[in-house]
């Protein structure tokens, strides 16, 4: 077995590499793992990374601690920005980077080690697959403070949990036990404290043995379902069936030898 790891551009965000499996862990627990701009910016480097790695076959998210997967955006980190740069900078490079971890090719595994509250819910719903630990305590508290899921929490957390729920957690402000929000839907599996990553690891091992190339269509295919990213979906595995062919390479071989291709 290797394990490898990488440089992601902040040491808070640290990606390693054992074998076939990727894994993104958050490294501020003294913080909650509550994300500034640096690590936002270092998360979606992880992601872009691993999308390009050869031979890997799922990827798993979790943070440090045993208290907060990740408490979402560091207040101190955009308090005292104005709005326009608020929305600008803030708010579109979160979602920059939570969509590049949404989009990856291969199955993405949030392992909840703690409470996952406001962006960490956004950030966890990036995932296919969520594993919490019985701790855990889910929920959207952001207009509470008067600021909204921004997110992609009144997107994507719609669409993949549906809208009542959403709405019950982010105008209501109810807050899910980790056994309640498997019931939901809003995870897949509780597992005892501590044992996230290890269950999820299992998980990851287990996507190993299937058809690589049959499960990461399978996904782009689920996702483009969700409107996911449904363009990209298309042109990209529009292109994979061409790239195969034999004309694409009768194409190439006729423009090096500057001549007119016979197909």
């Amino acid at each position: 077995m290797t394990d490898t790891t990488f440089d992601t551009g902040d040491p808070r965000i640290l990606l390693s590499r054992e074998d076939q499996i990727a894994t993104i862990r958050i490294a501020r627990p003294e913080k909650l793992n509550a994300l500034d701009f640096e690590m936002i910016s270092a998360l979606r480097n992880a992601a872009e990374r691993v999308d390009v790695m050869e031979d890997v076959r799922a990827v798993i998210l979790t943070g440090d601690g045993d208290r907060s997967f990740c408490a979402g955006g560091d207040i101190e980190a955009w308090s005292h920005l104005t709005p326009e740069q608020f929305a600008s900078r803030w708010i579109r490079l979160g979602h920059r980077t939570f969509d590049a971890l949404a989009q990856l090719k291969i199955p993405l595994i949030a392992a909840l080690n703690g409470h996952c509250l406001g962006g960490g819910l956004e950030l966890a719903a990036t995932a296919d697959f969520r594993i919490a630990e019985s701790h855990v305590k889910i929920g959207l508290p952001e207009t509470g403070i008067g600021v909204i899921p921004g997110w992609s929490g009144t997107q994507r957390l719609v669409r993949r949990f549906g809208s009542q729920l959403i709405r019950r957690m982010a105008l209501g402000g109810e807050v899910f036990l980790a056994n309640e929000a498997r019931d939901r839907g809003l995870v897949d599996q509780v597992v005892e404290q501590g044992a996230g990553l290890a269950t999820a690891q299992s998980l990851a091992r287990k996507i190993g043995e299937r058809s690589p190339l049959a499960v990461r269509v399978t996904k782009q295919l689920i996702n483009a379902s969700e409107g996911e990213e449904m363009d990209t979906v298309l042109e990209t595995l529009g292109s994979q069936v061409v790239a195969e062919g034999p004309e694409l390479r009768a194409g190439v071989e006729a423009f090096r030898g500057k001549r007119k291709p016979v197909f």
